[in-house]
């Protein structure tokens, strides 16, 4: 049992720790085609035997059933409880208290199950920790990585932060000598990983008419062509999903945007395809005019996974294309020719590995204004990649981004954790978390500044701010503002006491008023 571990020079370490109930941290950086579900199963079936209790986050209940299902193969289904929206809450609540009564002892889940009640805790894991989906939307915004490591800490109990790609925050574990990597070995990785070719911003584009519609470079064309020829399907990762989700102006480039509530124009598809409509207040614009130059001439700023598969299905004649992303997922495909348009985080599993993947659009995920955008675009393509076969099998990956960029570096060598060093080190520069300890202050202009004025800050606190959000008023004025905070993070904890102290402050005089106050707020804009 347990022999997918033996490829990795610690991870056979980490289970003999387990199996001595050692507290030991770990941060997995599984290959590229792991059969990661089978994996978490096996460490987490070593721990229900010796009578403990393990708890396995992941992001989404597609990997919460192929989890969940991995988990009853080895340890049967009666001791294994999933803990998810899509089971409904009377369900939910039973399992919940199966789980309180220790009557279920392996805990599979999405972001909820983080808190779930185990008997006698055995082990923590979460996968892919830096998808968005692991943090919660609501007050107090926990995120399921810092929740774990926090019981791990207070409860004296393994943990293991695992993915394909690395965070900053897991990178910070690493270096501070709190967790270890569990890593595989060169040689190993190269009998796994795909070839990856990037196209750069001036790419050969494909001569095929329908195939430069379709945005496809030659290399990616030729890629896809072979992949099909042989069998197998091809993936194309497609940044949004829609049909054209961002116009602009023809002649001056300006985005184009709604006379009633000035929200983003869109181009839907399907029968309401043809006029443009507010993406926010849902009005069409038929008779749009550019509001800097007059022009009534509209152009694609980005093209949506509807758009994409449909160019794809006029490139590759006779060739099905289906799409995964919004409220339609697929949870897998089956080993025969086909083209698959998903989203970011909606990739099916192919059975037996795609042929190639194609990474469209780069740009479009690199060139948010965002923190997280080069880890956040590193995670998504690494999450894709590893669906495909390897190198040795014809397996091909291409990314439409330059090769001189850190992010496709990272994806070139299969070194997520070289990224993350370089990731953290920015930060650390330029004082960002996880480098330090950071508190937003969102509201209005008054609420903001009188939330200010009462927090008790350590003399080492630097105010950055504040500055308007969004959209100004007639008047020009903003109608919601923020301001950062940031201390070392030897202060962090005098940081949340005094956010804490100043909102109870707020909450004991009855102030309506409504700001929102997050502690390292994955995103700052």
């Amino acid at each position: 049992a347990a022999d997918g571990w033996r490829r990795y020079p610690r991870g056979r370490a980490f289970l003999d720790a387990l199996r001595a109930r050692r507290p030991a941290h770990a941060v997995w950086q599984a290959l590229p085609g792991e059969d990661w579900p089978t994996r978490l199963a096996e460490l987490t079936t070593t721990v229900a035997a010796d009578g403990r209790g393990p708890v396995l986050v992941v992001p989404d209940p597609r990997d919460a059933t192929r989890t969940s299902e991995a988990c009853e193969r080895l340890a049967g289904p009666d001791t294994v409880v999933a803990l998810s929206a899509e089971v409904g809450p009377a369900r939910r609540y039973r399992r919940w208290l199966a789980v309180l009564r220790g009557s279920a002892r392996i805990v599979v889940g999405t972001r909820a199950a983080m808190f779930a009640p185990v008997h006698e805790p055995g082990l923590y894991v979460v996968w892919d920790d830096g998808d968005d989906l692991h943090a919660e939307p609501r007050m107090p915004y926990p995120q399921v990585r810092d929740v774990l490591v926090l019981r791990a800490h207070t409860d004296g109990v393994p943990l293991l932060v695992a993915g394909h790609a690395r965070t900053a925050e897991a990178q910070l574990l690493l270096e501070a000598g709190w967790a270890h990597p569990i890593v595989a070995g060169r040689e190993e990785l190269r009998a796994s990983a795909p070839r990856v070719t990037p196209t750069g911003e001036d790419f050969d584009v494909a001569r095929d008419e329908a195939a430069r519609a379709a945005r496809l470079p030659a290399v990616a064309f030729e890629a896809a062509r072979a992949a099909l020829a042989g069998g197998a399907p091809v993936l194309v990762q497609v940044p949004r999903r829609g049909y054209v989700p961002s116009l602009a102006c023809a002649r001056c480039r300006t985005r184009a945007r709604c006379r009633r509530c000035a929200g983003p124009l869109l181009l839907p598809g399907g029968a309401e395809a043809g006029l443009p409509r507010c993406r926010w207040c849902g009005v069409v614009e038929a008779n749009h005019r550019c509001a800097a130059c007059g022009s009534p001439r509209l152009r694609a700023v980005v093209i949506g996974a509807g758009r994409t598969a449909e160019e794809l299905g006029r490139a590759f004649p006779g060739t099905s294309v289906r799409t995964s992303g919004g409220g339609e997922v697929l949870a897998g495909v089956p080993a025969r020719p086909a083209l698959v348009v998903a989203t970011p985080g909606a990739e099916p599993v192919a059975e037996g590995g795609y042929g190639a993947a194609l990474l469209l659009d780069g740009w479009a995920l690199l060139g948010r204004q965002d923190l997280r955008a080069a880890e956040e675009t590193l995670r998504r393509w690494m999450a894709a990649a590893a669906l495909v076969r390897p190198a040795g099998e014809g397996g091909r990956v291409v990314v439409g981004a330059e090769a001189g960029i850190p992010v496709v570096q990272a994806l070139l060598r299969w070194d997520p954790g070289w990224h993350a060093e370089l990731e953290l080190a920015e930060r650390a520069e330029l004082g960002f978390p996880p480098a330090v300890r950071m508190a937003s202050v969102e509201g209005s202009a008054e609420a903001v500044a009188s939330l200010l004025e009462e927090l008790r800050l350590p003399d080492s606190a630097e105010v950055l701010g504040p500055v308007p959000l969004g959209e100004l008023d007639d008047e020009g004025r903003a109608q919601r503002e923020r301001a950062l905070v940031r201390v070392p993070r030897a202060d962090g904890r005098a940081l949340a006491a005094a956010v804490h102290a100043a909102r109870a402050a707020r909450d004991a005089r009855k102030v309506t008023e409504a700001v929102r106050i997050q502690l390292d707020p994955l995103s700052l804009g």
